[in-house]
C-alpha cells in the first residue's frame, strides 16, 4: 500500500537538500550565484515584512519577492480567504459556466480604474502584457509596438519583444515588430507614429530597472500623440500598481492620463496564487471578442481560477480597510527623506529617487583619490559591483534583504512590502549608514569582498 502524502514530513526529511536539488534539477546557475555572493541562506518561516533563518535570526525584507509580497507574507485575511474558498468546494474551471468570483474581482479592480470597462484574467505579469499586446494589435489592425529603452515587461516571446534589455533578448530572435525609444522622448515617439504602423506604446510609469520615472507631462503628451494616430497607450503597472508608488496606479500621479490598457499582477496575488489582469476599454474587448465564434480567441487554462480570484479580492479588501495607499505615501516619504539626508554625507552616494515604496539608491564615482581608485578598479572589472558590495553586507551583517535594480547598474532598488512601519525604516537606514561608513573608510571587509567580486568577474570573461 502506498504511503499517504505528508508534506510536513517530506520537508523535514529532505528540506536540507534544497540547494543540491536546484543544482541538479532546476536552473543550476541560481545556487551557484547565491553561493558566490553569500546569499545561500536557509529561511525557515516568514510573516509580514520579516522572515527567519534556520538559526532563528530575524531578517527584514526590502525586496518583497520583486514586488509580489505587497501585503507581506501570510497576511491573515488572505490566508482565511484561501481556506474559505478551498472549503467551499466550488465547481471551479468548468470552462462552460460563469462563476461569481471573477466578476466580483473585475468589478472591484475597475472601481479603482473608472475610465476602464473590462478585465481579462491570466496568471502572471508577462501574460497580462501579452494580452495587452495582442488586444492592441487586433483592435488597431497595426503590427508594431513601441517601448522604452531599459524597459522590463516580461520574458515570454511577446513581452520579450518590448524588453529594453539586450541581455534578455539575445539569442531569442526573431521577435515581434518593435522599436525602442528613450523614456521621455516625445520627438522619437512622434517620428515613429508618423510611419502609420504603430499599434501601441507600452510603458512603465516608473521603470523598474534603475527606478526612472517618466518626466512630468510625458505620459499625457504621449497619450495625445498616440490617439491622434489611432494607436493605444498601454500602462504596465505589474510592479508599480496596487499602491506601490503612493497611488493605486503610478500613472495616476499625472492628471489626465487614461491608458487604453493597464496590466497588473504581482501584489494582486497576495503572495499565494499567481494572477495577472489586463484591464481595458470596452471597445477594445468588443473588437477582440466580436462574435460567439471568437469567444475563446484569447484565454488561459488557469485564468480566473477561484483561488486566485479569492486572493485578489482579499488583497483589495485589506488595502481599502487598512488604508494601504495612504500608508505607503507616508512611510515612503519618511524612508526617502531619511535617505536623502545621507547624500551630502557620502561621496559614493549620488541620488535617491522614486515614489512611495519604490525607491532607487544610486551610487557614483567619488571625488577623493583613494575612493576613486577603488571605484575605478571595480568599474573596470564589471559595472554594478559596488552596488552588489552594498547589498551583501546589508544581508550578511545586518540581516536585510535587498538587491540591485538591474545588471550592470550601480543602483539598489527598494521595493519592500507595503506594510513596513517606522521601526523598519529606522532599521534599514541605520544599517545602510553603517555600510556606507565602512565603504568610505576605505578598507575593511567590504572592499575585501569587492576584490573577490573583481576576481570572479574577470574569471568569467
Amino acid at each position: 500500500m502506498s504511503k499517504e502524502f505528508d508534506l510536513a514530513a517530506l520537508l523535514a526529511e529532505r528540506g536540507a537538500e534544497r540547494y543540491e536539488l536546484h543544482s541538479r534539477y532546476l536552473n543550476h546557475q541560481l545556487p551557484r550565484m547565491l553561493h558566490t555572493i553569500g546569499f545561500d541562506k536557509v529561511y525557515e518561516r516568514a510573516e509580514g515584512a520579516h522572515f527567519w533563518d534556520a538559526d532563528g535570526a530575524d531578517h527584514l525584507d526590502m525586496l518583497a519577492g520583486f514586488g509580489v509580497m505587497g501585503l507581506g507574507r501570510h497576511h491573515p485575511v488572505v490566508r482565511k480567504a484561501l481556506h474559505d474558498v478551498l472549503d467551499a468546494s466550488l465547481a471551479d474551471l468548468t470552462r462552460f459556466d460563469c462563476q461569481p468570483l471573477p466578476g466580483l474581482l473585475a468589478e472591484k479592480l475597475l472601481s479603482h480604474s473608472p475610465h476602464l470597462d473590462r478585465v481579462f484574467f491570466g496568471n502572471s505579469g508577462t501574460e497580462a502584457v501579452e494580452t495587452a499586446l495582442k488586444f492592441a494589435r487586433y483592435a488597431t489592425g497595426k503590427p508594431r509596438v513601441l517601448y522604452c529603452s531599459h524597459a522590463f515587461h516580461g520574458l515570454t516571446t511577446g513581452s520579450l519583444s518590448v524588453n529594453g534589455e539586450k541581455g534578455f533578448r539575445d539569442g531569442f530572435a526573431p521577435l515581434l515588430p518593435d522599436t525602442a525609444i528613450a523614456l521621455g522622448d516625445l520627438d522619437a515617439l512622434e517620428r515613429e507614429l508618423r510611419k502609420g504602423d504603430v499599434a501601441a506604446f507600452v510603458v512603465e510609469p516608473i521603470q523598474g530597472k534603475g527606478v526612472h520615472e517618466a518626466p512630468p507631462g510625458f505620459l499625457r503628451a504621449a497619450q495625445s500623440l498616440l490617439h491622434a494616430r489611432g494607436a493605444l497607450l498601454i500602462a504596465d503597472e505589474v510592479q508599480t500598481g496596487l499602491g506601490r508608488t503612493g497611488d493605486f496606479y503610478a500613472y495616476q500621479h499625472e492628471d489626465g492620463v487614461e491608458p487604453d490598457l493597464v496590466c497588473v499582477a504581482k501584489a494582486l496575488s497576495g503572495g499565494y496564487v499567481p494572477v495577472g489582469a489586463t484591464l481595458g476599454k470596452d471597445w477594445i474587448f468588443k473588437k477582440v471578442y466580436s462574435s460567439m465564434d471568437r469567444v475563446l480567441v484569447h484565454s488561459a487554462s488557469f485564468g480566473s481560477n477561484a483561488q486566485a480570484m479569492a486572493a485578489g479580492l482579499a488583497v483589495l479588501s485589506v488595502m481599502e480597510n487598512e488604508g494601504t495607499v495612504a500608508h505607503v505615501r507616508r512611510v515612503g516619504e519618511l524612508l526617502s527623506s531619511k535617505l536623502k539626508e545621507l547624500v551630502p554625507r557620502y561621496e559614493l552616494l549620488h541620488e535617491i529617487r522614486g515614489r512611495g515604496l519604490m525607491i532607487g539608491i544610486e551610487f557614483g564615482r567619488p571625488s577623493s583619490l583613494g575612493l576613486r581608485s577603488r571605484w575605478t578598479m571595480l568599474q573596470a572589472a564589471r559595472k554594478g559591483l559596488f552596488a552588489q558590495m552594498v547589498v551583501v553586507p546589508l544581508l550578511q551583517r545586518h540581516r536585510i534583504l535587498t538587491q540591485v535594480s538591474g545588471d550592470h547598474l550601480e543602483v539598489i532598488k527598494l521595493i519592500p512590502p507595503l506594510i513596513i512601519d517606522e521601526a523598519d525604516v529606522d532599521r534599514f537606514v541605520t544599517a545602510f549608514t553603517a555600510v556606507m561608513d565602512d565603504a568610505h573608510a576605505g578598507g575593511g571587509l567590504m572592499w575585501d569582498f569587492g576584490k573577490t567580486l573583481v576576481k570572479q568577474a574577470v574569471a568569467q570573461r
